[in-house]
């Protein structure tokens, strides 16, 4: 697919994306893929700059998939950086590097692949049961775990229809998660609204 690096081109894509996976069996990686094309294209939008043509390579690899996403910039690479979901350079390839089996960059003679490799999850005694987002949301939770939290965060780049949309990936998953351990998710997310009325409440008052 073709499209034009803007905030309102994600959620297109991530629906033909959804539709392709659900075609080929793949719905277990839909998530994770989901979360992939956000994460690459925000890259572009961010590094290389709205507006930017690039193309959307989808293909099926034995059990797995390959996603790449084409764009005309051979000087912007994508690093890792480890510095934090805070932190505006690097966060996209730390979630990309959690949640995928391998990424790479590949210059061409007049464009730049970002690419990211996907396989479906076995069926093991630790994962008796395959459940879209509760491996991802693992891989978070590990990711979130390594981070360095400041009361002063910097304003991030990304468009807030990313930010959104990654923010409802993350809740979905992690209600996945607690499903799959045998927690009440409503009671969770009961307990979490409360707590954040209690926080907004209390800074409010301060």
């Amino acid at each position: 697919m073709q499209f034009l690096a803007e905030a309102e081109e994600v959620s297109a894509l991530r629906s033909a994306l959804r539709g392709h996976l659900g075609r080929w069996g793949l719905d277990e990686l839909i998530d994770t893929a989901q979360l992939c094309v956000s994460e690459l294209v925000s890259n572009v939008i961010t590094h290389v700059g709205p507006g930017t043509p690039a193309t959307l390579i989808v293909s099926k690899e034995g059990a797995g998939l390959r996603i790449e996403v084409h764009d005309p910039d051979t000087r912007a690479l994508p690093t890792l950086r480890n510095e934090g979901v805070d932190s505006e350079s690097g966060r996209g390839m730390d979630l990309i590097t959690a949640v995928t089996d391998r990424w790479g960059v590949q210059l061409l003679a007049d464009m730049k692949m970002t690419w990211c490799e996907l396989t479906m999850t076995p069926v093991t005694r630790d994962h008796p049961v395959s459940i879209p987002g509760v491996t991802r949301a693992e891989a978070l939770l590990d990711l979130y775990a390594e981070v360095t939290r400041t009361d002063e965060l910097e304003p991030s780049r990304l468009s807030t229809a990313l930010a959104e949309e990654a923010v409802i990936d993350v809740i979905t998953d992690f209600l996945h998660w607690l499903r799959a351990h045998g927690s009440d998710e409503e009671e969770v997310l009961d307990r979490a609204q409360q707590r954040f009325d209690n926080q907004s409440a209390m800074t409010v008052m301060s």
